[in-house]
């Protein structure tokens, strides 16, 4: 037997740095060639670090949140002569196809190594072995509720012990059982690069938002009539019609689709209309973008935009999905509220927010009617865009919007 130390290998073009996201090893694991041993981030990916060799893990290198420099030690083995040998130490970055950026600001795509691999985000039932689950039915207690110290969150019979000593487990008063434990949750990985970057677009921008109620009623009913009269066709929900109308009204307020570049003192403008959605995903918020709107019509908006939210929630969406985008529209659906304030997404200089649509009596002609309303709540870079510039845009949209047909005539 040998002992084969492997390091951190080349994840990524420039990185020189890993944040360890989960471990699903421990010391004393055997391990297969190929298995799955560690998750780790960087600023462009979140990869799956693969077992190079077979063998017994010596040690390891970090804990979840912690982060490493490319080419540190990160796993000792102890495995067989031959497997040395014809291993390197560190393994050389190649190209993939797939990875999961933590956010929509253009960069160049990682390349991981060839033990690295796209990693997808699980939740479920919480990590324990058998003799601890049946510990905790037999005591009553909800193994959600115990914080576990194991690789990748495994309650361990030791955590179950702090839990009940730390009194997790009381007595059942008047039917009722009370809540103490309180849960420690680290703020790793990409909610870590969404915390970093949502600070530094909020402590960087003066924001303005202008917030305007749209009657979509018409719109409702152009959309309903498509769906049924094209069912062969991609469905149409809301936002490709909201893609198209931003296309138009931007020729009003073209200095919205951009890129403030504050350490050059310049606006990158951009004729290319490139929307990044925000998509809400298990794994956080990810931002795919639709690329050349301009140059789309619905059918490939929609069909468009639904690739890449599948992709984003799957984690299956390419690095080049999640960059490159001009000006960003944010959407709740059902969960939008009647006003929200979007923060601009670094280095854009807009966001177009959009509430949730209800029926709700409104005057039309002096006579109460109802229609299908809807607010957008929009955001500003107020370096860039004056108060006039952004009621200019969202009233240019408002007004498609509320009249749709005007969306397709050039």
């Amino acid at each position: 037997m040998a002992t084969y130390v492997f390091k951190l290998p080349d994840i990524g073009e420039g990185v020189v740095e890993a944040e360890i996201a989960a471990w699903h090893v421990a010391p004393g694991d055997t391990v297969a060639e190929d298995q799955h041993l560690v998750d780790v981030m960087t600023e462009k990916a979140t990869v799956e670090i693969t077992s190079p060799v077979a063998g017994v893990v010596q040690s390891i290198t970090g804990k979840a949140g912690d982060r490493i420099p490319v080419g540190s030690d990160l796993i000792v083995f102890e495995t067989d002569v031959a497997a040395v040998e014809k291993k390197p130490a560190m393994a050389e970055a190649k190209p993939a196809p797939t990875l999961v950026e933590p956010g929509p600001a253009p960069a160049l795509a990682a390349r991981p190594a060839p033990n690295a691999k796209p990693v997808a985000t699980h939740r479920g039932r919480p990590l324990a072995s058998p003799a601890v689950r049946l510990r905790a039915l037999e005591k009553d207690i909800d193994l959600s509720n115990v914080p576990g110290s194991g690789p990748a969150g495994r309650i361990t019979h030791a955590d179950l012990d702090a839990f009940i000593a730390g009194g997790g487990r009381l007595a059942v008063s008047g039917g009722r059982r009370k809540r103490t434990t309180v849960t420690e949750v680290p703020i790793i990985g990409l909610r870590r690069k969404i915390a970093e970057r949502m600070q530094l677009a909020k402590r960087n921008i003066p924001h303005i938002t202008y917030v305007e109620e749209v009657d979509i009623t018409a719109l409702e009913e152009l959309r309903q009539h498509l769906n049924a009269q094209y069912a062969d066709r991609p469905k149409l929900t809301l936002l490709p019609f909201l893609m198209l109308a931003l296309v138009k009204a931007l020729r009003r307020v073209p200095q919205a689709n951009a890129h403030y570049d504050e350490a050059g003192g310049k606006l990158l403008q951009y004729d290319a209309v490139h929307i990044g959605i925000a998509t809400q995903t298990d794994a956080g918020l990810k931002v795919p973008v639709v690329k050349h709107v301009e140059a789309l019509d619905i059918w490939q908006a929609a069909a468009e935009l639904a690739r890449l939210a599948d992709a984003a929630r799957d984690n299956r969406a390419k690095a080049d999905d999640l960059s490159g985008s001009t000006i960003t529209i944010s959407s709740l659906g059902k969960l939008g509220g009647i006003v929200s304030t979007p923060i601009v997404n670094l280095p854009e200089v807009a966001i177009i927010g959009v509430n949730n649509a209800v029926d709700r009596p409104v005057v039309r002609n002096g006579q109460i009617v109802i229609r299908r309303m809807m607010n957008l709540s929009s955001s500003f870079d107020h370096r860039i865009i004056d108060g006039a510039d952004a009621a200019n845009l969202v009233q240019e949209i408002k007004g498609l919007l509320e009249q749709p047909a005007a969306i397709f005539i050039e």
